[in-house]
């Protein structure tokens, strides 16, 4: 699909239920037009690897994920060689007594390809979206390494060659910011951080995505995460915790919030013990009290 402007964007972005701000459908378009990565940095859950795979569908191509980790390495990102089937291939042709030398075990039949590989196959009819997630829990060697890869769009093996892609792919990748990225991986993308959400943009998120949802619920559950993000927490509700509530309170019929259920359902929300108990009673109460009355009259936002 061509997508001709941020306006056409926006609206299939939309038509899938990904709730935008201008400025990121803009960042998303010219990181489409210039083909340069598009790098967005923000808390979790605040839709970062979701527009990864909402664009794989707007542009009907394929998604190619890696999931970074501490120690993540050429062989379980870019490629390692099947050394069982090299192996069994030296066997077999020892077994059958063949007399044309040994048999080349570093050809492409032998060789597994790992995302980064397999984003720039030149086989390939269109680019894919390549998402490398989380980049910030990688090693900072693995993060040199995609300088060259992002500059040159190519890969080298030493068996093979040097491959490079036909189509480079749509590069999306995501960080929560716990390390700081060198600015010659920054410098080669569009940037964006994305914030959490104001009210209206996270109760139209949850209408999209939780549609079963009670109209009175959907609001109170937005305000009362919104009111939450004021307190001082280990680690904020995202998004996702919001969606998970939603449906959860969904799924136990509940119309309106009520300080038991709230409780009682805490875990969906808040993911260490620490912030559970400094919620659980009083403050959820308070909180449940205060998403009720959120809009009206003399109502200040965090007011404790």
């Amino acid at each position: 699909m061509t997508l001709s402007s941020i306006q056409a964007l926006e609206k299939e972005l939309a038509a899938r239920n990904y709730v935008a701000d201008r400025g990121l459908v803009t960042a998303a378009f010219l990181a489409l037009k210039l083909n340069k990565p598009l790098f967005l940095e923000g808390e979790a859950g605040v839709g970062k690897t979701e527009i990864a795979k909402v664009l794989a569908d707007i542009l009907q191509t394929e998604l190619i994920r890696l999931q970074c980790y501490e120690g993540l390495d050429i062989n379980h990102a870019v490629y390692e060689w099947n050394y069982a089937r090299q192996l069994l291939e030296l066997r077999s042709h020892d077994t059958n007594g063949t007399q044309d030398g040994h048999p080349n075990i570093f050809s492409a039949e032998f060789l597994i390809k790992r995302p980064l590989l397999q984003a720039i196959e030149e086989a390939r009819e269109r680019a894919p979206v390549l998402l490398i997630d989380e980049v910030d829990r990688s090693d900072t060697e693995f993060e040199a390494y995609l300088l060259e890869l992002l500059s040159d769009w190519q890969i080298s093996i030493p068996e093979l060659g040097t491959l490079k892609a036909t189509y480079p792919p749509v590069v999306v990748i995501t960080s929560n910011r716990t390390r700081e990225l060198h600015d010659a991986l920054k410098r080669r993308c569009i940037y964006y951080w994305i914030e959490y959400p104001q009210f209206h943009k996270e109760l139209a998120i949850v209408r999209a995505k939780v549609p079963h949802a009670p109209a009175q619920l959907a609001e109170q559950v937005v305000a009362f995460i919104q009111e939450l993000r004021a307190r001082d927490l280990y680690k904020m509700p995202g998004v996702a915790e919001t969606l998970d509530w939603a449906s959860a309170l969904a799924a136990l019929d509940q119309t309106a919030l009520d300080e038991q259920t709230v409780n009682e359902t805490l875990g969906v929300i808040l993911k260490y013990q620490d912030d559970v108990e400094q919620v659980r009673g009083g403050v959820a109460n308070e909180l449940t009290t205060r998403a009720k009355n959120y809009g009206e009259p003399g109502y200040e936002r965090g007011a404790r």
